[in-house]
């Protein structure tokens, strides 16, 4: 005869109280997942922050003292490595740029926005000490271009790709709006910063010509002639080898670069799991609300696990929303600074091997004429020019990018114990 089945364990009756949270199994295994997430993109970010903090010793250059790149054992130690010196002082400053007002504009052949430019200066070159102007994406890429072609031998900062973030399919959402403003705003400041690229003549038009269009179209001449002289260089020259220290520069980039794009992919795997987990909390609270109209009983504790997934979801929301509108951006920023500072390696590259080129020409050339010509002496001129305002900038850079990503970091650790704190169920 079969046995009768055996009786479940039990330890009696329990109230509602010592019931396990509905919430337990349900979400738990989705809110490890993203925490883990979460906290290996934390540690990469550290560890590349430190590795890249100082890429020219790291690099084992000729300069000094190699810096301890590990990692500190306390976050007062952190704090300490990622002190900087204080910003200059504001009084010091002659020229305030603010990019702001975005408005659509509906035309017959376009629609497009524009951004209100607003400067304030006291230099001498301008005629007034404030301007207010309004400016469209392609202005500010003609104001790039410009800027590339007279100065080539500086780091011209980067703009925002034409669609910021990516799968953002409206590019006239508030959203994708209010990013590209804070982009190009951040992209006047950092020429505003920079001590030549501020006085540059296709700058200050920028900032004070009413129509724009207009000044476009009568095509002035100001490329300086240092960008006249780089401008032929076609790289029919081929360079023998890079001095030791921008070999490094080179090295550290290429490193960077693909550091970087990792980090970003492993922030969009994030931000992926946190909107398909937030969909899932949304459809999941009002479950909860509807049982409890169904069941007075437990109509209170009901309504309290839907008013606690509410709270999981505006918390998540608020999370995701920081990691697309502040934490991609800056990403995507400095992977698009790495290429342009390869640009410009590029370019001393090619002003070396010509300088290369007609050094080898003369000493074929040369029989009693202990003069070196022209020519090659202007060429040097160009390859020491580019050499000192390369390394200016590369300083410059490293230490903007010291700053930024210490706000970045210290920013997204603050927002995830927020998000933590909020969605902890006491």
């Amino acid at each position: 005869a079969a046995s009768a089945p055996k009786p479940l364990p039990s330890s009696g009756p329990k109230s509602l109280r010592e019931m396990p949270h509905p919430l337990a199994t349900s979400l738990s295994v989705v809110s490890l997942k993203i925490l883990c997430f979460t906290l290996n993109l934390l540690c990469l970010l550290k560890t590349y922050f430190f590795f890249f903090s100082f890429p020219i010793q790291d690099l084992s250059l000729p300069n000094g003292t190699p810096v301890d790149t590990s990692s500190p054992a306390s976050s007062s130690s952190l704090l300490n490595r990622l002190q900087l010196d204080d910003d200059l002082d504001v009084e010091t400053r002659d020229l305030f740029v603010t990019v702001d007002d975005p408005k659509k504009h509906v035309c017959t052949m376009e629609t497009y926005i524009t951004y209100r430019v607003t400067t304030k200066t006291t230099r001498a070159e301008f005629d007034l000490p404030e301007y207010s102007v309004r400016r469209r994406y392609q202005d500010f890429d003609w104001l790039r271009n410009k800027l590339e072609e007279s100065q080539p031998t500086h780091l011209i900062p980067p703009l925002p790709e034409k669609f910021v973030v990516k799968g953002v399919v409206d590019r006239f959402s508030e959203e994708f709006v209010e990013t590209r403003r804070k982009a190009l705003d951040k992209f006047l400041k950092r020429i505003t910063d920079h001590p030549v690229l501020s006085f540059n003549e296709h700058f200050n038009v920028f900032l004070t010509a009413k129509d724009l269009n207009a000044y476009k179209k009568q095509g002035m001449a100001l490329l300086s002639k240092m960008g006249e002289s780089v401008k032929y260089v076609t790289g029919g020259y081929k360079l023998r080898s890079r001095p030791l220290e921008f070999a490094a520069i080179g090295d550290y980039l290429d490193t960077f670069s693909l550091k970087l794009g990792t980090i970003d992919r492993i922030a969009q795997r994030i931000i992926k799991e946190q909107l398909e987990y937030l969909v899932e909390l949304r459809e999941y609270g009002p479950v909860y609300s509807t049982w409890g109209g169904l069941e007075v009983e437990l109509s209170e504790p009901l309504e309290g696990v839907s008013a606690c997934i509410g709270n999981c979801c505006t918390a998540l929301e608020e999370l995701s929303e920081d990691m697309t509108e502040d934490f991609l951006p800056v990403l995507r920023e400095y992977i698009l600074y790495a290429e342009s500072m390869k640009n410009v390696l590029k370019k001393r590259d090619q002003v070396q091997a010509e300088y290369e080129a007609k050094l080898e020409a003369v000493a074929l050339k040369r029989e009693d004429r202990p003069k070196v010509p022209t020519d090659v002496e202007k060429c040097q001129d160009r390859v020491e020019c580019f050499n000192a305002d390369l390394k200016a900038d590369m300083e410059r850079w490293q230490n903007n990018k010291r700053q930024d990503f210490r706000q970045l970091l210290m920013g997204m650790a603050d927002k995830n114990i927020q998000y933590y704190e909020k969605v902890c169920v006491t």
